[in-house]
């Protein structure tokens, strides 16, 4: 019983921490080439000088996927802290559970045993826009991305991607993409991945929540249709 108690002190600790009173609204993903990057958040640690360890540099290494090469990460443009790593599981949530955490530019895939994985994300306008609970209602491999009709409005030169972009390495969706509904609706926020990987730990300047390819993919085989979501504007205390 103090063990319980202990982890639903942490659980609601981490809860409040994450401002779980933050407005909820539907809002667009509306990732667009060269987003620019903004800001670095205080919480990661320094750039890997050297390229980092073997461990990371497999992890990150180039990949070809479905016909698809994604490149290597040059591991000297990102920081340590935002690079995949187990962790002990500072959320509380169910096994199975996603948790955004749009503050610190992390998200936990919650395993059994309290433990989770985390992974460096990216937070355009758009990924700070909504917050609540939600699912995953499919996913897709290599999914085409199509600019809404305001951002065409802005950016003619991006009509001729009216009927979609084709998958690929330049894609803004990167090489998965998951799709989160509540209650039923498309909520059009969407955690994908990106090929500039130098944003992640930063406000990237459209979009919604992103990954670097090679972490996208790791998330994408863990999670099923129907898994929960939950994504917070706040701060972990």
């Amino acid at each position: 019983m103090v063990e319980f108690a202990g982890r639903e002190a942490s659980r609601r600790k981490f809860l409040l921490g994450l401002g779980l009173g933050a407005v909820s609204a539907v809002a667009g993903c509306t990732s667009g080439p060269r987003a620019r990057a903004v800001g670095l958040t205080p919480f990661a640690e320094e750039v890997m000088g050297g390229g980092g360890d073997r461990n990371y540099q497999a992890m990150y290494g180039r990949m070809v996927d479905d016909g698809h090469v994604i490149p290597a990460i040059d591991l000297s443009r990102v920081r340590q802290g935002y690079l995949r790593k187990e962790v002990a599981d500072p959320t509380g949530e169910a096994p199975g559970t996603i948790v955004i955490d749009t503050a610190n530019k992390y998200a936990y895939y919650v395993m059994p045993g309290g433990r989770a994985m985390r992974y460096g994300v990216g937070v355009g306008r758009e990924g700070f826009s909504w917050s609540g609970r939600a699912k995953v209602q499919y996913k897709k491999k290599w999914p085409t991305w199509t600019p809404p009709a305001d951002m065409i409005d802005r950016q003619p030169e991006l009509a001729k991607y009216a009927d979609g972009m084709d998958p690929g390495i330049n894609n803004p969706l990167g090489a998965r993409a998951l799709y989160l509904y509540e209650g039923g609706r498309d909520t059009l926020y969407r955690l994908h991945g990106s090929p500039e990987y130098w944003t992640i730990g930063t406000n990237a300047s459209s979009g919604c929540i992103r990954f670097m390819n090679q972490d996208i993919v790791d998330l994408y085989d863990r999670v099923t249709p129907g898994s929960p979501v939950l994504v917070s504007q706040g701060a972990v205390a």
